[in-house]
């Protein structure tokens, strides 16, 4: 299977409705090949079917998140390059698996390759998710991925705490209350 499959595959989803979406993420994963393509046409900005390959990235992450290991400085390096909302939202999705996945118990591949560059860079787009003009859910992904990278470096707890209490009075009542649950397990610590 070739990248113009993987795009033609992409161009007949006719909205981002979840069943649409896995149809096109269980082909990725059937098909371990595709995902280099799949990667590479999410950072392709000028292309609008970048949006909907990140819509799928997150859904193969989902499952096959130790999948990015050899991408991660790829990804690490142009998750900020990302702009549109609509990928934006994947994307800092995905960074939390990520977070997850680096903070648990479990052992996994992800875990021992994701090195402090890879995190900087993260918790670097996660502020500035943060701070810009993104929606609620981009921000509720990015508090998380950072309170749990925050973990292993302090200052981006104190950093987080202050952005979200600058911030909690004029945003969304679902923002409001992902803060409320963020600032809640930071003064916990």
């Amino acid at each position: 299977m070739t990248k113009d499959y993987l795009i033609y595959q992409l161009n007949t989803i006719e909205n981002a409705r979840r069943d649409n979406r896995l149809k096109v993420a269980n082909l990725v994963i059937e098909n371990k090949n595709l995902f280099q393509f799949l990667f590479e046409i999410v950072f392709e900005l000028n292309n609008k079917t970048g949006i909907k390959a990140a819509w799928i990235l997150e859904l193969v992450c989902e499952q096959k998140l130790d999948w990015l290991v050899p991408h991660l400085n790829n990804f690490t390096k142009n998750i900020s390059t990302v702009t549109q909302n609509s990928a934006v939202r994947p994307i800092s999705k995905i960074c939390n698996f990520m977070a997850i996945a680096y903070t648990s118990k479990n052992d996994s591949l992800l875990k021992v390759q994701l090195k402090k560059n890879h995190i900087d860079l993260i918790i670097e787009a996660g502020f500035d998710w943060m701070i810009s003009n993104h929606k609620v859910a981009t921000k509720a992904y990015a508090m998380n991925t950072l309170y749990l990278f925050g973990k292993n470096y302090n200052w981006v707890h104190e950093e987080l705490k202050l952005i979200i209490q600058q911030n909690i009075t004029t945003e969304s009542a679902a923002y409001k209350a992902r803060g409320k649950i963020t600032l809640a397990l930071i003064n916990k610590k």
